[in-house]
């Protein structure tokens, strides 16, 4: 009885960019001049060669990745956030909560990157954090697109980012735009509703405050149609919502398990300032209407 040995270049089912190869007759393209087209397109090579520990901790590599991720996640965000804004301005409703929508299934991830992290103990933690130096995840610039187009706008948060014309720039320029909830109320505004004048020509650069009057158009709003665009926008804007609240919180929890109440990395109040960020919630009046409703 004989055994044939497998050329070394025949794929087997099982690896990657075979799917469907056992289906036909032909085998797929495996010869390429150069990269791979796969490479060429989601430059994993370049992905995967950026991480640089500084400690000899193997975890480390854990914290490094997770950090990097979570970056690439709060990219996808913003890009949905930045989509849906730009279709509330051009009145096309439902184009704008399908962006909403896909951000929340990428708030899902973001969120269950915290997973890796949430069972660090103060020694795990000690043996590399030394290598963070003064770096702080308040420093993430994108991070910071995020909050800004939340409505949580701060002049003082562009500092950290002096140093990097491209990216202040881009803050700058994000600060100065209107956030998310800005795009909704003069969406409202133009489709019938009452929105006071000084919300909607209030100094964009400053974080927005709730108003009464906008909780009362809510409370109007989820008191009729539910199936009418203004309830399924504050719908999908309270799914949202609930996920960026609970973040804040995964982030809380974390921080307070890895370090306890030590000041943070950067020179942060750590868990008592994340502790005052996880009481708020974005978009306030869509919350608050419920209880009027």
């Amino acid at each position: 009885m004989s055994h044939e040995t497998p050329h070394l270049d025949t794929p087997r089912d099982g690896d990657p960019g075979t799917a469907g190869a056992t289906e036909g007759t032909e085998a797929p393209h495996l010869d390429f001049a150069g990269t791979t087209p796969y490479e060429d397109y989601v430059q994993a090579d370049v992905l995967t060669h950026l991480q640089h520990p500084l400690s000899d901790d193997p975890g480390e590599m854990v914290f490094l990745v997770t950090t990097q991720v979570m970056e690439l996640w709060f990219t996808v965000i913003v890009h949905e956030w930045e989509t849906a804004a730009r279709y509330l301005r051009s009145d096309e409703v439902p184009a704008a909560i399908a962006a909403l929508k896909r951000s929340v299934r990428e708030l899902e991830a973001l969120n269950a990157s915290w997973t890796p992290l949430g069972q660090l103990t103060p020694a795990q933690f000690n043996s590399y954090r030394s290598a963070l130096g003064e770096g702080s995840g308040f420093q993430s610039a994108m991070y910071r697109r995020m909050e800004f187009l939340l409505g949580e706008k701060s002049a003082s948060m562009l500092v950290p980012h002096r140093g990097a014309p491209r990216v202040y720039a881009e803050l700058e320029k994000a600060l100065a735009e209107p956030s998310l909830y800005d795009e909704v109320l003069s969406y409202l505004a133009r489709h019938g509703h009452a929105i006071p004048a000084a919300v909607l020509n209030r100094d964009l650069t400053q974080k927005y405050e709730p108003s009464p009057e906008v909780e009362s158009i809510w409370v109007r709003v989820y008191s009729g149609d539910e199936s009418a665009p203004e309830a399924r926008l504050g719908e999908a804007l309270t799914d949202v919502a609930e996920l960026v609240w609970r973040w804040r919180n995964d982030h809380l929890v974390a921080t307070r398990r890895a370090m306890g109440s030590k000041v943070g990395t950067g020179g942060s109040a750590g868990v008592a300032w994340l502790e005052k960020r996880a009481t708020k919630n974005v978009f306030p009046e869509l919350w608050t209407a419920r209880s009027r409703v």
